[in-house]
């Protein structure tokens, strides 16, 4: 019977459009790779060039792209009403919140050797800046962030979908689209698609809340949005936010050697961020309604591309908006930042039935990101493809685990149909195959490989120096690691230059090897999220994390927004069990203008919480309005002041909330990620007090 190890050989390998192996290039000298030179203007000043191995590969790869098919560019350009002339868009706060100027180097030559010439093309498309028109009475303004903004005509005024991820970008994009097309009709609704940040942050740039609050704009969302936008960005927000440096290349320079776009746009914008909670939610699987005069019908997709999503046909223009569930893109089953992984099967049914809703009929179809696709061959086409992209990889993949192959193999045999590789709408853009792949086996198998060794594995930093032993020292890695290098064998250079460093942090040489094999890997991606993050990883191995003062940067909208449920949950992740061994007590909390009461103790070193119930016996008792207890959570005032001038009064043991506090650990936004980067005396975030919220930025995708 044939082992797993020979079907998996027996298996045909990655197409070569996504593969950075080493196998499809060339010979070459290895001492002329070894002493390679930095390269002239790279942004680090020991950056290197792309190797000979790596051009190659770029080569390669970029003559089996599809590039006679230029059809995206028609579309891209098509409608453009006004260009935007002002490169930036500067912050209340007084810094650049959007700079569109740092991408003009990917229009002043035709090619470059340390970018693969698919994202090249990608972040070109995503190099549009100004207002377009989608249909008469349908526009969008791209290029201003992240996202699209887009504006459709209702009866009395406009309806905004989706008003970006700051207030500064979406005021901006809001004054061009006034300019030429709006002539001061105000907005009459607001329509939030799904629950990223990107999709509502910017909505106290356009909309003033008095007008939600008096009725007069609705903002309408899908049912559980609220809940849902939170809690993604609370529990683990902090190591979001950090690993969103590595997916999202925060400090690299926008640079042929560093970032060159991030697939969905260009960057996400520096602004400020805002909230304003929904007034109308579409609770059905299919729900009709005029907004503004203009008949609406919404397609809830759960569980997609979001937690809560929803697509929206609007009959009059024969328009499908299909808000992130298809975009010019493959999209992300599993994300680099951290999230709960996706139902790639989930999405391509939704996908489906917004074909056969409404894919036959429609002529125009509009999303969140990108760019519009006109008549109704064209959306089929690209429906019916975006649907078997996602429906190939769970069913392929999961044929896959079910013939032996672990999610530490799936990457190197999983292969998404030839077919779909030569459609640009299906590249891995956003998602990659190679981490969906391993994502699709993590939703329905988990992390386990099923070998038990790996079951209970030692940390890096305790297996690495029993690697390092038996390969023969320092000297003998850094030497083979070289060769290895030089021979453009970077992944197996990867393999044992990683041990030496998480043996031996402040081995310099070895991190200095690591991050010229990063930034070679990081070259040949097609994928901005895995380039950035090789290339970042090379970053902080050079230069460390960058030192400085930390501000809480997360949303004072968000925090309010945050159930009470979910604040005593978040204290409970905060807090440092270790600390709280000796401690046990009993909480009651009251929050006496929403009626709200909890039961909150502390005991086995475990901080727990329950709604709707009260202890006979509390060591404490708390009593305290909700909209008080906002104060505390975004920093505003702290519990100590409320309690101190009557606002909070206590019943019971009141030092049992100062030895809680001094439980609470503040999360470093800069924590480690690759040995020997941090710099000592590095300044912590900054919090008022111990119950201060600060889950982060909301998350973007």
């Amino acid at each position: 019977m044939s082992t797993r190890r020979d079907f998996i050989k027996a298996l045909p390998a990655a197409g070569a459009a996504f593969s950075i192996a080493s196998s499809f290039v060339a010979e070459e000298s290895a001492a002329r790779t070894q002493r390679d030179p930095p390269s002239a203007g790279h942004f680090h000043p020991n950056g290197k060039p792309p190797s000979t191995f790596t051009r190659e590969v770029l080569r390669q790869v970029g003559a089996g792209l599809p590039f006679a098919d230029d059809k995206d560019f028609e579309e891209q350009r098509r409608g453009l009403i006004a260009p935007m002339t002002e490169m930036t868009i500067m912050a209340d706060a007084g810094h650049v919140a959007w700079d569109m100027q740092q991408f003009r180097f990917l229009d002043e030559q035709d090619a470059f050797d340390s970018v693969h010439p698919s994202l090249v093309r990608i972040s070109r498309l995503n190099n549009n800046y100004g207002l377009y028109e989608v249909v008469p009475g349908i526009y969008q303004v791209r290029g201003f962030d992240l996202s699209d903004l887009t504006i459709v005509r209702g009866k009395s005024g406009w309806i905004v979908f989706d008003p970006l991820v700051s207030q500064e970008t979406a005021r901006a994009a809001w004054t061009l689209f006034q300019t030429h097309v709006g002539r001061g009709r105000q907005i009459s609704a607001v329509i939030y698609s799904h629950t990223h940040g990107d999709h509502w942050g910017g909505v106290r740039g356009i909309l003033d809340e008095e007008d939600v609050r008096s009725g007069r704009v609705p903002v309408i969302a899908p049912a559980g949005f609220m809940a849902h936008t939170v809690a993604e960005n609370v529990y683990a927000g902090n190591a979001m936010n950090r690993r969103l440096f590595y997916q999202y290349g925060l400090l690299l320079p926008s640079d042929p050697h560093g970032y060159v776009g991030q697939g969905l746009g260009q960057r996400v914008s520096a602004g400020t961020s805002g909230l304003i909670a929904p007034t109308r939610h579409v609770e059905q699987p299919i729900e009709e309604f005029e907004v503004d005069g203009l008949r609406m019908v919404f397609q809830s997709t759960p569980n997609t591309e979001a937690p809560r999503e929803m697509n929206t046909y609007l009959p009059e223009w024969k328009a499908l908006w299909m808000a992130e569930n298809v975009i010019a893109s493959l999209h992300n089953i599993y994300t680099l930042r951290g999230a709960q992984v996706r139902d790639p099967l989930n999405w391509s049914k939704y996908i489906n039935e917004a074909l056969y809703r409404f894919g036959f009929e429609a002529e125009v179809m509009f999303a969140s990101h990108h760019w519009p696709r006109w008549s109704n061959a064209r959306i089929q086409e690209v429906l019916r493809a975006q649907r078997d992209l996602y429906a190939h990889m769970n069913n392929q993949v999961l044929h896959l685990a079910n013939r032996g192959v672990t999610i530490n193999e799936i990457h190197t045999v999983y292969e998404v149909p030839r077919s779909l590789q030569q459609k640009w709408y299906c590249r891995g853009y956003h998602g990659s195959p190679e981490h969906n792949s391993r994502g699709v086996i993590q939703c329905y198998l988990g992390f386990w490989d099923c070998n038990p060794a790996t079951l209970v594995p030692l940390a890096p930093s305790e297996s690495a120096p029993l690697y390092v032993e038996m390969m023969g020292g320092a000297d003998a890695i850094l030497s083979r690691g070289r060769h290895l290098h030089d021979e453009g064998k970077y992944l197996l250079a990867q393999e044992i230059v990683n041990k030496l460093v998480q043996a031996e942090p402040q081995n310099r040489a070895a991190k200095d090897l690591l991050a010229d094999i990063f930034e070679q890997i990081g070259y040949q991606q097609e994928n901005p999220g895995l380039r950035n993050s090789f290339l970042a990883g090379a970053y902080e191995l050079r230069s460390g994390i960058p030192e400085g003062e930390t501000a809480n940067s997360s949303s004072p909208d968000v925090v309010r927004a945050m159930s009470t449920e979910l604040f005593l949950n978040f204290l409970a992740i905060r807090m440092d069990s270790r600390m709280a061994e000796e401690m046990r007590f009993t909480i009651n909390l009251i929050t006496p203008d929403n009626g709200e009461r909890f039961v909150v103790e502390l005991e086995n070193a475990t901080l727990t919480s329950i709604a709707g119930f009260q202890s006979e016996r509390p060591d404490l008792t708390l009593t305290i309005n909700r909209s008080d207890l906002e104060q505390t959570m975004v920093g505003a005032k702290t519990l100590e002041a409320q309690i101190a001038d009557g606002t909070a009064q206590v019943q019971g043991d009141a030092s049992i909330l100062a030895r809680l506090a001094a439980t609470m650990v503040d999360f470093d936004p800069r924590f480690e990620i690759l040995p020997g980067t941090k710099a000592r005396g590095v300044s912590r975030p900054v919090h008022a007090e111990a119950y201060q919220v600060a889950p982060g930025r909301p998350a973007v995708e």
